[in-house]
């Protein structure tokens, strides 16, 4: 399993990023991203925080860590200024929190995003054709999610995906040490949201791409700075 959504005590999650990556590493994770949630209020403390704890796990533990955040609830017009400010400050992993059924995410968040320097729009609700394509062109991600609430529209974002041509990931938004889950139930999710059987693994094969497209980076903070010098 490769999980490009993860909270920590950073934001709302329960646990501490080293719990939390030692409980993936116990489900056989591959490697995850810890995307706590940011605005303009929390950026410039998260950011430096999750790129620290890390660079930590991934030199101690057989497991990749990679410092994101989840860009959430902010005004759409500066979301591409948080991204970018995000990408200074050291996250590989920009996600935005979509425009969920479920929430009052501002509408507009679901455009400004694919016009932002992200990786993932998080579960984009009912997302439109114009917008799919677009995330298509921009080689953004579209998010099906295990989350509950979220999941409601996976259909519908997987349907549309599969119109366009635009890239799926599964994520799970974990939140709490049960909300992670491992490849068979990720494929179970995929199926759930309507793709065929011979998509499944592509979908599973789009975060290895997007691991391999940061790898080099992470390889280079890892060889600058060991664990003992992080800390």
């Amino acid at each position: 399993m490769i999980d490009f959504h993860t909270h920590t005590l950073f934001s709302d999650g329960e646990l501490l990023p080293s719990e939390l990556v030692q409980r993936a590493r116990m489900r056989g994770y591959e490697a995850i991203a810890i995307t706590d949630h940011v605005d303009a209020s929390n950026l410039d403390q998260v950011v430096p925080s999750l790129v620290k704890v890390c660079r930590v796990l991934s030199s101690s533990w057989e497991i990749i860590v990679v410092p994101g955040v989840e860009i959430t609830h902010a005004p759409p017009e500066v979301i591409p200024r948080l991204a970018q400010a995000a990408r200074s400050l050291g996250a590989n992993i920009v996600v935005v929190h979509g425009e969920t059924i479920v929430e009052p995410v501002p509408p507009g968040t679901n455009a400004a995003a694919l016009n932002a320097a992200i990786d993932i729009l998080a579960h984009p609700g009912l997302i439109t054709p114009e917008l799919a394509t677009k995330a298509k062109e921009r080689s953004v991600f579209l998010e099906i999610t295990s989350r509950n609430g979220h999941s409601l529209t996976n259909g519908h974002v997987a349907r549309l995906a599969m119109q366009v041509g635009a890239s799926l990931v599964i994520n799970t938004d974990a939140h709490k040490a049960n909300d992670l889950i491992d490849d068979a139930s990720a494929l179970n999710i995929i199926r759930g949201a309507g793709m065929p059987e011979e998509s499944l693994s592509g979908v599973l094969n789009h975060s290895k791409s997007i691991l391999r497209r940061i790898r080099p980076s992470l390889d280079m903070e890892r060889g600058k700075n060991g664990a003992t010098q992080a800390l």
